[in-house]
Formats: C-alpha cells, sequence, structure tokens
C-alpha cells in the first residue's frame, strides 16, 4: 500500500471533477431537481432493483445449493467441461454460471461463487472471469423474449443472429480477462494450456454429505438461499451509486400533464449526455453495426448502465422506421453481453473480493460487447444472403 501527502494535486483534480460534474447537470436540470432525481433514483433502485436482485439471488442460491449437494454441478462439470474449457478456458461448472444469468440478471453468478462445493472447480485466476461470463448472458431470457415479443416476419431468426453474437461477444470478454488474471497470478504456459485443453482432467472429488433425505433437501436450500440475502447485500452500495451515476448522464427528462419534456425531480430522470455523444460515433457505428439511424447508438450506450432500461427504446425505434431487422440483432447481442455492465461490474468485483481486477474487468467486456454487435451485424448479412439465394 502506497502512502500519499494528505493534500496533493489529485485532491484539487477531484474537487475539479466533482464540481465539474454537479454544475454542468445541474445548470441542465435545476438544482433542487438535481439533488431531487439522485435521491430518487437512488431510493429507487434500492426498492426495485437491489431487492428484486436479492429476491433473484436468494431462489437461484437455493437451487444452486441443492444442485451441489446432489451432484448435478459435478455431472454437468464433467459432460461441458470439454466444450467449456475449448470455448472459455474454464471448468464445465461455470455453465450453470450460464444458466442462472440468462435466467435472471448479472448478479446471479456471485450467489454460486458464495457457494464452496461450485468455487472448488475453479483456480484463483479463473474467479474474476465469472463477473465477466455471468454478465454476459445477464438478462438473456427477458432481452429475447421482448424482442420476438415485438412481432414481425423474421424477428425471430435476427433474435436468433443476436444471441450467438452475445456468446462471441462473451468468449471475447472471458479471454482477455482470462488473459489479464492469468498473468497477474504468474500462471505458466504449460498450466493455461492443460486448463484450457479439451482432455483435460476434471475436477471430481468426493462430496461430502451432511444428513439425509430431506434433511439435506432442506439444509441446502436454506444455506443455500442465505448466501443469496448476503450478496443482496454486498452489491448495494455498487449498484447504487454507479447506476445513479450512470442513469443521471444516460436518461431524459420526464414530462408533465401535458406530455412536454421537464425535469420534476423524480427518479430516473438525467441530461441525456451518453447518447448525445454516442451519435457522433455514428459514422463508425455504420459500419462496424450496420445501424441505418444515428438515434441508434442510444441503445448500446444506455446498455451500459441498464439493459432494461434500453429495451424501453427499441417499440419507437421500429415503429419509427429508425431501426429494423439488422438493429434487433445488433441491440439482441449488445443489449445482453452487456447487459447494464457499468453498473454491477464494480459491485460484482466487488463481491468477489477482487477489486483490483475492475479496471481489466471493464476493459474486456467493453470489447467483447462491441465484438457482440459486430458478430451480429455480420451474421444476420450472412443468413439474410443464405436466405435469399434459397429462394
Amino acid at each position: 500500500m502506497r502512502e500519499k501527502k494528505a493534500v496533493s494535486a489529485e485532491t484539487f483534480l477531484c474537487i475539479g471533477a466533482i464540481i465539474l460534474l454537479f454544475s454542468y447537470v445541474g445548470s441542465v436540470m435545476g438544482v433542487s431537481q438535481m439533488f431531487d432525481t439522485i435521491m430518487n433514483t437512488a431510493h429507487g433502485l434500492l426498492l426495485d432493483t437491489v431487492f428484486f436482485i436479492m429476491a433473484v439471488s436468494v431462489i437461484t442460491g437455493a437451487f444452486s445449493s441443492l444442485l451441489a449437494e446432489f451432484g448435478v454441478i459435478a455431472l454437468l462439470n464433467k459432460l461441458i467441461s470439454p466444450l467449456m474449457r475449448w470455448l472459455y478456458g474454464l471448468p464445465g461448472a461455470a455453465s450453470l454460471g450460464i444458466l442462472t444469468t440468462f435466467v435472471s440478471d448479472n448478479p446471479a453468478i456471485l450467489t454460486l461463487t458464495k457457494n464452496k462445493k461450485f468455487m472448488d472447480y475453479f483456480k484463483e485466476y479463473q474467479v474474476p472471469a465469472l463477473c465477466n461470463l455471468g454478465t454476459a448472458f445477464g438478462m438473456g431470457l427477458i432481452l429475447i423474449t421482448y424482442m420476438i415479443g415485438q412481432g414481425g416476419k423474421g424477428i425471430v431468426s435476427a433474435t436468433v443472429c443476436g444471441f450467438f453474437g452475445a456468446v462471441f461477444g462473451s468468449i471475447i470478454s472471458v479471454r482477455l480477462m482470462l488473459h489479464q488474471t492469468s498473468r497477474y497470478y504468474h500462471v505458466d504456459r504449460a498450466e493455461l494450456k492443460k486448463d484450457r485443453s479439451v482432455k483435460g482432467k476434471t475436477h471430481d472429488e468426493p462430496r461430502q454429505v451432511y444428513g439425509k433425505g430431506v434433511e439435506r433437501v432442506f439444509n441446502a436450500l436454506l444455506e443455500g438461499g442465505k448466501s443469496g440475502v448476503g450478496m443482496g447485500l454486498d452489491i448495494i452500495p455498487g449498484v447504487l451509486v454507479i447506476c445513479t451515476l450512470v442513469m443521471l448522464l444516460t436518461f431524459g427528462p420526464g414530462t408533465d400533464a401535458s406530455g412536454a419534456a421537464v425535469y420534476t425531480g423524480a427518479a430516473y430522470e438525467g441530461v441525456g449526455l451518453l447518447p448525445k455523444l454516442g451519435e457522433l460515433l455514428s459514422p463508425v457505428t455504420g459500419i462496424l453495426f450496420g445501424f441505418q439511424d444515428p438515434s441508434n447508438i442510444a441503445f448500446p450506450i444506455t446498455s451500459m448502465g441498464a439493459t432494461g432500461a434500453a429495451m424501453a427504446l427499441v417499440p419507437p425505434m421500429l415503429q419509427s422506421g429508425a431501426a429494423g431487422l439488422n438493429e434487433v440483432a445488433v441491440f439482441t447481442a449488445i443489449g445482453m453481453c452487456w447487459s447494464g455492465y457499468l453498473s454491477t461490474h464494480v459491485s460484482m468485483m466487488d463481491a468477489l473480493d477482487k477489486r483490483i481486477f475492475i479496471k481489466a474487468a471493464v476493459f474486456s467486456h467493453t470489447i467483447g460487447g462491441l465484438c457482440a454487435g459486430i458478430a451480429a451485424h455480420y451474421l444476420y448479412l450472412a443468413v439474410q444472403m443464405v436466405l435469399n439465394l434459397l429462394h
């Protein structure tokens, strides 16, 4: 740990940054409305998001503990290890993390990390990558169902292209993360090659069993559920602080009774800075993602903070013609892969007790999400080309 002077140049840089941020936001929203929105957003996140995640975590924690107790995780590790090692360089047990986050949200994988039987399958350098793996599949089922629900010809194939784009992005994100963590822990090439080999031995130690029959079931459910409560408490600081800031810079004003845009101090209002900055990148995004309208950038930018909020942007874009099936594919890939990672990565790495890798996790996942969108765009073009040839 390095010692620094009580007052240094960074002290004044910090003060300057805080003054600049609040001056800008306050000048747009109004000082009173700004503080009202910050407090209301944090309160809303606590009630609507954190407690919801905690509830999901309790259920997934109980479920995963039950699976671990009766050897299902061990079975998954044996059956899927070759595929998981080849794709991600992780043991087969990591597939359970994909499943739990796909049907719920990013932090659900943290519940698994509280389970010692689950963590026994992972080496120390592999643990931080679970944050990237879980985030890449967070809200996947909800997002895919929502996109298909928009209806229209070709919507299913576009969404499927988006799903596989997200899988590709997840591989990039996890591999980049493992590259950085393996260097930090000084893992040699021989060990890395062994961990990634599809012929590598799977971890299959005898399980310790406590109690009998129904007693084991209830013990597993209650202990797993208890770990979910702990995880829900661990993520509160990160979600409330980081997510409030991201939403403040992402969303726009509210509306009054007449429908006019106005700042009311309500939760989830903001200055819309990030989408405006994203419009400057529209020439590049047209090549990478095939976006047909500058406003399309709002979805990936918003997905950085909250995919659930970004989903609300899709129907108006489709109805106005600003987005088409290609955009649906790209939105699905980026929305699923990024899944609000700026809002959750810090708190997730904190809960994993791996704060030192926060920058690495964010960098890796940023690249992974971009690769997901690019892959979805060109996969959709390839599918359309094949369909046109067949017809």
